[in-house]
């Protein structure tokens, strides 16, 4: 659909001339034959580009009239295009690194004040995934990165940015840290993660010492397809939440009956409602820790959420006993553990878990 609203007024201007003078060919001088003017919008401006166009005028050179181009308009945007490579890499980044949506990643860009439409933030995800692929498609670069090491130890493992989509399936180095390939799939068959893993081989002057994985029983089957000589094992984060599930169960378990003694937070709050006095927005700002705690969840297995919540509600029943003790304030009535009829926070031991 064409344009309907203007583009947005140019903040910054920017003359590029080329470096080179001479024609790679043939050698003799290019001189200035006109000029090309361009609008880029990037994150922080909307930049009014002056191009100067070089032409080699030597008869019987091959490029004769044929334009040269500034060699740094490169690095600001690609041919064509009217938003800057700063642009995309934010929403690939948004994208992959954060699962962010396309509504998520045009609420984004107009955050910053990028004016752009919806589809063009589909299009310039299109094209970030077209030079991530490019990129990690290069058969050099991989033997270049890898062939100082010896050896790949291959990690693999998909990202499902929005349910019922492409699975993007990532093939990574653990060594060097590079991305050895990115492909989307339609599902995560067998045969297809092995196709992937056969690139990569294929694609690799070096062997595949091993391969780690999060234990997905497609993926195991794939690795034994593709690599049956290779070790397969899980990663250090799946292994630890493995061994931590008992852990895990008790501590759920105790986080589940900590709530049990904190269910009447809800009733206590809306008997304050509609008052001003300062006991009244104490016992809010105490209802509302409350809450907060209940509903401020933990990473298991590197941190127990039934331990964490223990905490929070033993530091707001110490924060009540130091209330109490201090007596009553001369500008409002008592503000003590008594307001929490039924004694629903007293006491708060974690020591559920050993029972």
């Amino acid at each position: 659909m064409a344009r309907q609203t203007p583009r947005p007024t140019p903040t910054a201007t920017q003359t590029l001339k080329p470096l080179v003078r001479h024609c790679l060919c043939c050698g003799d001088t290019m001189w200035a034959a006109y000029h090309n003017y361009r609008t880029i919008t990037t994150l922080d401006t909307v930049l009014r580009l002056t191009l100067q166009i070089r032409r080699c005028l030597n008869p019987h050179c091959s490029q004769v009239r044929k334009p040269y181009r500034p060699e740094a308009e490169g690095r600001l945007a690609l041919p064509k295009h009217e938003f800057g490579l700063d642009v995309m890499a934010y929403v690939g980044t948004l994208r992959y690194a954060q699962h962010r949506s396309i509504p998520e990643l045009h609420h984004a860009l107009s955050e910053r004040g990028v004016a752009v439409a919806p589809r063009t933030v589909t299009n310039l995800l299109e094209r970030y995934d077209e030079l991530v692929t490019l990129n990690l498609t290069d058969t050099d670069r991989l033997q270049r990165l890898t062939k100082p090491q010896g050896r790949v130890l291959l990690a693999l493992d998909g990202l499902q940015p929005d349910v019922g989509h492409e699975v993007l399936w990532v093939l990574r180095d653990c060594l060097s840290g590079e991305v050895l390939l990115a492909q989307s799939l339609l599902s995560a068959a067998q045969d297809d993660l092995a196709e992937l893993l056969r690139q990569v081989k294929q694609a690799l002057s070096v062997p595949i010492a091993g391969v780690i994985s999060d234990g997905q029983p497609s993926i195991r089957a794939a690795v034994k397809q593709a690599l049956p000589k290779v070790p397969h094992q899980l990663c250090h984060f799946h292994y630890l939440r493995e061994a931590a599930k008992p852990i895990y169960e008790a501590d759920r378990h105790a986080k589940k009956e900590l709530k049990k003694r904190v269910r009447g937070v809800r009733p206590l709050a809306r008997r304050f409602e509609g008052r001003h006095d300062p006991e009244a927005e104490v016992m809010r700002g105490y209802c509302a820790a409350v809450r907060r705690a209940l509903t401020d969840d933990a990473r298991p297995p590197l941190v127990a959420s039934g331990l964490k919540l223990s905490d929070r509600l033993n530091a707001i029943s110490t924060s009540l006993e130091r209330v109490e003790k201090r007596g009553p304030c001369p500008r409002t009535s008592c503000v003590s553990r008594r307001c929490f009829s039924g004694g629903w926070l007293l006491p708060l031991p974690y020591g559920l878990i050993s029972e």
